[in-house]
């Protein structure tokens, strides 16, 4: 049974609680409801200001605009634009990005406040400064050096200097280490508390992190060359990464590890918290999107059954060859079958018939619902897919909520796509360009690793799915990363392999063995690099890592280029005088103009 640390806030405390607008995280806004400061309310006890520090992190847990995009595995279909992060033409007022930047310091206040209140070396406080610390990295990650402030602001003061890179990296090694050495923090919990093992791997990342920021020069940004100027901090990296796996194998499958009723399970290393029993709002309210991008377009929810997929973040050209024959992850990642309702009309039975009858019906009975559209990957032939389709006709009789059934081969060039006579027989083959197919509906696989089978038929924040932040195969594969940069080739390849192998791949005897199956241009040739890099893609896919991976390893410019269809050439990803990149985004204007330590010169390169 589900219940970890329940983390709502009643809308009088969080006003209570509030700290900061959301446009200055300096601004102090401490009125409640009845007149009380934060001061009043948690003096005494820091417990509730801790869960206002947890709740805080959903509201930074999961971003697809600024996680995702810009990057090489998504693109909007169906008439949607690029976008600016998948276009780089995002400001200093850029909306998304100063909610993403006050944000994130409003939950370092907030954990600062629980500190101040409760003391560094209490149970709270131990728990207040991980939550800090992750944030801390979310925004170097994203920002680059930034105010590096572990204080509580409950007065006016707006005076706080940016700190160099290096110097917030040695305050988050340090405090984390402590954290890991001194506290009393759990070894492990999968309940979404801070705990040792997720302080462990926040350090494998942090190291990592700083081994290419601090100790690797780029030798050139357009074709992602760099040179490595001192290995300790990738080795540290890996000796963390290996703590916080823990010894853990990958024994379970990719499909139970998201099943969403293995949520808490061994290779889950910390989560943000989510619970719809018990909730004391609208329930369609209180959770989040995360099942509802990263797919085209399948009608509306209410009348075709389908989940609510707004056709952004679907799959890029790399992204649909990306998974080669026999990946076990690729239908674990991707819901390759949708149901029909076919029965009531109207979708009466909701969750039972539509696309959720994938979770809430028995795999038996499933063998006898109306399909309404079936999607197979690259690999799949036709002649394979038409006997299949033959083999299930029954299936595919037209139904009453979807009247158009389809099946899809995912292939480039073309498309090749079935429609059905009314007694589920093929109507029609046809080919065409995956751009004319992008602009349909229903135009592709969604992601399904973070469905909630208990949806209800509303449009967004209905899915109570915890987010994972951190976890074990994650861990693996920073520890590749790091043995591989720190020249320890063997071991790279023992921890890819161990992913690799779970996924139902070969083992690789060297990196170059490693044959991709997307097109490239004669000017990409993969490297060492790379083939983390597609692994990651794969095992990570939509999780949120992706645009912080590829600014990290110095490839931001070189994979845009290649597999961003948004972005022409470098010079697109460069300020207007096309005189310097955008490999941060950018500190938005308000809070350089409300910060009487910093200034323009202050500023991210490119903005």
């Amino acid at each position: 049974m589900k219940k970890k640390i329940y983390l709502f806030v009643t809308a009088a405390m969080l006003t209570g609680m509030s700290l900061t607008s959301c446009s200055d995280f300096l601004t102090p806004e401490n009125k409640s409801a009845g007149g009380q400061t934060a001061d009043d309310r948690f003096g005494s006890d820091a417990t509730q200001f801790l869960t206002a520090t947890y709740n805080s992190l959903k509201s930074v847990a999961y971003n697809p605009e600024l996680f995702s995009q810009g990057t090489d595995l998504y693109i909007n279909t169906r008439g949607h634009s690029g976008g600016v992060y998948n276009e780089y033409t995002l400001t200093v007022e850029d909306d998304g990005v100063k909610s993403l930047y006050s944000n994130l310091y409003q939950t370092i206040n907030y954990a600062n406040g629980v500190i101040s209140y409760a003391g560094a070396e209490s149970a709270l406080g131990y728990e207040a400064r991980f939550l800090r610390d992750y944030c801390y990295f979310v925004l170097t990650q994203q920002f680059g050096g930034v105010p590096y402030i572990t204080t509580y602001i409950n007065d006016a003061k707006r005076d706080y200097p940016r700190t160099e890179l290096k110097d917030v990296y040695a305050g988050l090694i340090e405090d984390l280490t402590a954290l890991y050495n001194n506290s009393s923090l759990d070894d492990q919990n999968h309940k979404g508390r801070a705990n040792k093992q997720a302080v462990a791997a926040l350090l494998a990342k942090v190291y990592l992190a700083a081994g290419w920021d601090l100790d690797t020069t780029v030798d050139n940004i357009e074709q992602g060359t760099y040179t490595v100027g001192s290995t300790a901090n990738f080795t540290e990296a890996a000796a963390w990464a290996e703590k916080a796996i823990k010894g853990i194998g990958l024994t379970m499958t990719f499909a139970d590890k998201w099943a969403p009723a293995n949520e808490g399970n061994a290779e889950e290393i910390f989560s943000v918290q989510y619970e719809r029993n018990g909730y004391p709002g609208n329930s369609s309210e209180g959770g989040h999107s995360m099942q509802n991008n990263f797919g085209g377009y399948y009608g509306d929810c209410t009348t075709s059954g389908q989940k609510n997929v707004g056709s952004d973040n679907a799959q890029s050209e790399k992204s649909m060859y990306l998974f080669e024959k026999g990946d076990l992850r690729y239908e674990a990642t991707f819901m390759t079958t949708m149901y029909n309702g076919g029965k009531s009309g109207n979708m009466a039975n909701w969750g039972t018939e539509g696309y959720y009858a994938y979770y809430n019906v028995d795999a038996a009975k499933l063998a006898d619902f109306h399909i309404a559209h079936r999607y197979f990957p690259w690999y799949v032939t036709e002649s394979e897919v038409e006997a299949e389709l033959a083999a299930h006709q029954s299936q595919y009789v037209q139904g009453t909520d979807i009247t158009e059934v389809t099946a899809a081969i995912l292939t480039l060039p073309r498309i090749t796509k079935y429609t059905f006579n009314a007694d589920g027989s093929v109507k029609a083959k046809s080919t065409q360009a995956l751009s004319d197919y992008n602009n349909q509906t229903s135009n592709g696989v969604c992601v399904k690793k973070f469905d909630d089978p208990a949806s209800e038929q509303v449009t967004s924040k209905n899915s109570y799915r915890d987010i994972v932040l951190l976890h074990v195969s994650d861990m693996y594969l920073v520890a590749a990363e790091a043995y591989m940069m720190a020249g320890k080739t063997t071991e790279a390849l023992a921890k890819l392999n161990a992913v690799r192998n779970r996924a139902g791949l070969a083992s690789l005897n060297a990196f170059g063995d490693y044959v991709n199956s997307y097109a490239t241009t004669g000017s990409f040739q993969i490297r060492d690099i790379d083939v983390i890099l597609d692994e990651r893609a794969r095992e990570l896919y939509a999780e949120g890592q992706r645009w912080m991976d590829l600014r990290r390893t110095k490839q931001l410019v070189r994979y845009n280029v290649e597999f961003n269809p948004y972005i022409s050439s470098a010079k697109a990803m460069m300020d207007v005088n096309g005189t310097a990149y955008k490999l941060y985004r950018p500190i938005p204007a308000n809070e350089i103009e409300m910060n009487t330590a910093m200034d323009k010169s202050n500023q991210n390169p490119g903005y």
